[in-house]
């Protein structure tokens, strides 16, 4: 008797994962999964796919990602994915843990349910992300345990508090030890880790990291026995510097990673696709890469399931007519091809931003024009620890236009407390005008900077008027301004409507920017400038904090 299913794929190059070759084979699909493979008498399927000699790869996973970083929800997020070829998604949701708590984690695995993009989460680890600074939330371990009860729930996030770690902070280590003990793990965060600090990771159980810039730091995670995280993000750029490491022997444990990326750039590029891309650019055989960009990152997260076309396995997989390109001619979701369908974000009605800074708190008094200043380096987010002389009139500090020195503020948006920390920052270029946003991570108050303190108060009121957002002023005028009401992080619009809204604003950020300002993003990039975690220096709502010292300093060298 004839067993009939829903779908045959037939002559296709099938990508062997376990010995990274493409095969002629069939596959036989029924229910969302790969139920036979090879040719068949007593099946028979409803629908019959004609490959034509295409490649067929497995749906490809991206490691880590923040979705709130891509700014617009999880169900317009997966619209912009599944066409490039991202079947999965492992997302770690701590930017709206660190504004709304659990009610934040709730709304992003709601909205998720939109999709047919797996998105799976893993439960943000550092909420706050420090001590010392002030967000909208804490979350402890008890807090977190409950939600390990929902399906889409698969461990624990970048663990990044290291000090933490380090004193085996009763926690932290229940965090680590709940995610474990569920058949889970825990995701790591060795920004500016040394071999013997990684070693302090490993010895909690603490397996991925996607925080490696330099050749040695990723040698130095292979050493460890990490799984190491390939990223290509908006700002963060890693791949191609990092992809030398990556050998025949050794690219088991690496798979790619996009951390954060904006929607523009996704529906222009891709995520994944675009890393296999420059993978193969730069000598990775195409099938290492695809293996890459599937399999090793199923296995990184214990997925056990998927990045695998083989009886049994989910019924993900992408057809290719180029492996260089990487570009997606049908895309298969849990056995069915993918066609756009229309929904919105659900409605999140809270508004999370809260400040009633004045005009005058803006001036920056020195006794001392010989001040720390933050240097950006463009498309990463460390920054230098820059010390210079800057100009002063009667007593405060003035535009550097000279220098390229522009003053820089961030406001405490959460539970309107009236703090704000003032700093200086080389490398924006701008002229005049200033830019705002509610973005700033991992807190995420308000981070605003500018040639002059009427541009930087329009800009913060502009965005203060939206429920949160992006905004670029000139004086008095606000030249452009994306709202972003979901928590202050995300926009409650299409992809598309998002992705031509940043293209708005990077077009009014060139209004009051010298030309060269174009080689980075200059909002992503001013949003990680208070990202404490991160070296060298950077401001929070309480000041100027020094990485290296893991302490404030002030503005003035004395």
């Amino acid at each position: 008797m004839r067993k009939q299913v829903d779908l045959c794929c037939m002559n296709g190059k099938v990508l062997n994962v376990f010995n990274r070759k493409f095969e002629e084979k069939v596959l036989w699909i029924d229910q969302g999964k790969i139920v036979a493979t090879g040719e068949k008498a007593e099946l028979t399927a409803h629908e019959v796919f004609d490959a034509q000699g295409a490649y067929i790869v497995p749906g490809m996973i991206d490691a880590h990602v923040h979705i709130e970083s891509s700014m617009v929800a999880p169900s317009e997020l997966g619209k912009a994915l599944l066409t490039k070829g991202t079947t999965t998604i492992v997302t770690d949701p701590h930017e709206i843990a660190n504004v709304t708590g659990i009610s934040g984690l709730k709304y992003m695995i709601n909205d998720a349910g939109q999709t047919p993009l797996d998105i799976f989460f893993m439960l943000p680890s550092s909420v706050p992300c420090t001590p010392f600074e002030h967000n909208g939330a804490t979350l402890t371990a008890e807090d977190l345990r409950p939600l390990y009860a929902e399906p889409s729930v698969k461990g624990l996030a970048e663990v990044m508090d290291y000090p933490a770690v380090a004193k085996r902070e009763p926690d932290i280590m229940q965090k680590i030890q709940d995610a474990q003990q569920l058949g889970y793990h825990a995701d790591g965060h060795g920004a500016g880790l040394d071999a013997s600090q990684l070693d302090v990771f490993r010895q909690v159980g603490i397996d991925t990291d996607h925080e490696c810039t330099t050749i040695q730091q990723a040698q130095e995670r292979l050493s460890a026995g990490f799984w190491t995280f390939l990223r290509e993000g908006s700002v963060e750029k890693d791949l191609e510097k990092l992809i030398p490491v990556v050998t025949e022997s050794n690219a088991q444990r690496f798979a790619f990673c996009t951390d954060d990326k904006l929607i523009s750039d996704l529906l222009i590029d891709g995520g994944i696709n675009y890393c296999i891309q420059l993978a193969i650019k730069n000598g990775i055989r195409p099938e290492t890469a695809y293996t890459m960009a599937s399999y090793n990152a199923a296995q990184a997260h214990k997925l056990t399931d998927r990045g695998i076309l083989n009886t049994g396995f989910v019924a993900d997989l992408v057809v290719l007519k180029d492996l260089k390109t990487a570009t997606a001619q049908k895309v298969m979701k849990n056995g069915q091809w993918i066609v756009p369908k229309p929904t919105r974000p659900l409605s999140f009605t809270t508004n999370t931003v809260h400040q009633h800074l004045e005009k005058t708190d803006l001036k920056i008094k020195l006794t001392d024009d010989y001040c720390n200043v933050i240097g950006i380096i463009p498309n990463h987010i460390e920054t230098n620890h820059l010390q210079k002389h800057v100009p002063l009139k009667n007593g405060y500090f003035v535009n550097d236009t000279a220098q390229d020195i522009s003053k820089m503020i961030v406001v405490e948006r959460h539970h309107q407390l009236g703090t704000f920390g003032l700093g200086l920052v080389h490398g924006f270029k701008i002229t005049n005008g200033a830019i705002a946003t509610t973005i700033a991570h991992d807190s995420h108050n308000i981070v605003a900077v500018g040639s002059d303190d009427q541009a930087i108060y329009t800009a913060i009121q502009a965005i203060s008027s939206t429920h949160g957002g992006i905004a670029v002023s000139k004086g008095t005028e606000v030249l452009a301004k994306m709202p972003l009401p979901i928590a202050g992080l995300m926009s409650n619009q299409s992809c598309q409507v998002a992705a031509e809204q940043l293209t708005a604003i990077l077009n009014a950020y060139l209004q009051i920017s010298l030309p060269s300002a174009v080689k980075f993003n200059p909002f992503i990039t001013l949003s990680f400038l208070t990202l404490p975690v991160i070296p060298s220096i950077k401001l929070t709502d309480q000041g100027l904090y020094d990485f290296e010292q893991a302490n404030f300093i002030p503005l003035e060298i004395k």
